[in-house]
């Protein structure tokens, strides 16, 4: 049976990948920070204090980790902080999950992720794409979604607004522009169990791909 760890497992994305892996039948250890409610009876709580977990904390041995840690620079209050928890947060949890023997790695980034990128966000998130691939994952799973589409427990109001947008211009996004459409957190979530344990070496995913079975 197939051990898999899943970061950020309060969120949209990582709700619907320990769902989905529970479903599978794999073991799955949520990392989080509070307590999760109504989780399958299979599935490890591991609550931490992130600042502190990366300095001394070790993670449970497991084949592969789910990073679908994620935030806005106006939720996290500043560019700086923003970077801890997209960047360092994220960076720091994946290697220790391959120093718990962790072959695999799955990991939401974004649309337009470029580490060279004028753009805060989106550079942050390739230079994060970058720091893992050197990590030594013999499998890098790296998704980038657009818009996601799903009822999160916080509020947020411009996504909201996106979510509706996006109901008129996905159609619009045709050929090469698919790739900016809005997205289900499910069926993303889906595809990255489904894609798990798949291959070697880097493969990038768009939204093309998350209509797989």
């Amino acid at each position: 049976m197939t051990r898999s760890i899943v970061i950020g497992a309060t969120g949209l994305v990582g709700r619907n990948v320990l769902e989905q892996l529970t479903d599978r039948g794999d073991s799955a250890i949520a990392v989080v920070r509070k307590p999760l409610e109504d989780l399958p009876s299979n599935v490890e709580i591991l609550k931490v204090n992130f600042d502190e977990f990366l300095i001394n904390g070790t993670l449970p041995p497991c084949d592969q980790i789910f990073i679908c840690l994620g935030t806005t620079i106006k939720k996290a209050g500043s560019q700086t902080a923003f970077k801890k928890i997209d960047f360092d947060c994220s960076l720091g949890l994946a290697r220790k999950g391959r120093a718990a023997g962790a072959t695999e790695i799955s990991l939401v980034s974004s649309v337009g992720a470029d580490s060279n990128s004028k753009n805060f966000y989106l550079r942050t998130k390739g230079q994060l794409e970058e720091a893992i691939q050197q990590i030594g994952f013999s499998s890098v799973n790296i998704y980038r979604p657009g818009l996601l589409i799903g009822v999160r427990k916080e509020k947020r109001f411009a996504e909201k607004i996106g979510q509706a947008l996006a109901k008129v211009v996905d159609p619009l996004l045709a050929g090469s522009l698919s790739r900016y459409r809005s997205v289900s957190a499910k069926l993303l979530a889906k595809t990255m169990v489904n894609r798990s344990a798949g291959g070697t070496g880097v493969q990038y995913f768009y939204f093309k791909d998350f209509n797989c079975d």
